[in-house]
């Protein structure tokens, strides 16, 4: 099977493809989507531990942008789609975690891909 590069595309970007009626595809698993979920009018969760079992699911004839955490896993995704015959895929690079740092919509707690800086030993005394 020839193998096909994923097109990745920032958040902002990926805010105008949301406009234009882009589903975002979050491979997420579960847990993480109830800490922290991506606020989209048009979003679907297929984790990418049941990718394989689900994405023929997937609409063929809509612009689709695979999100994940970090945007490893969504490239993954990403490569899958592709190389299954969907066309109008792209991968949001660095994730959930950008999306947050750009201040764009979410639900939940953003400490969950920011980290919490509280929690390092040296945050208090200032050694670092």
């Amino acid at each position: 099977m020839e193998q096909s590069l994923v097109t990745e595309i920032c958040p902002t970007t990926t805010q105008k493809w949301i406009a234009e009626g882009a589903t975002l595809v979050d491979v997420r698993e579960k847990e993480e989507v109830e800490k922290l979920r991506f606020v989209a009018p048009k979003i679907l969760y297929i984790p990418l531990s049941e990718f394989e079992d689900y994405f023929q699911e997937l609409p063929k004839d809509e612009k689709l942008v695979i999100v994940c955490e970090t945007g490893s896993r969504s490239l993954r995704a990403a490569g899958f789609l592709i190389n299954h015959g969907y066309e109008n895929v792209v991968n949001m690079k660095h994730g959930l975690k950008r999306w947050v740092e750009r201040g764009f919509e979410i639900s939940g707690d953003p400490n969950v891909v920011l980290g919490n800086e509280d929690d390092s030993c040296c945050s208090s005394s200032g050694c670092c």
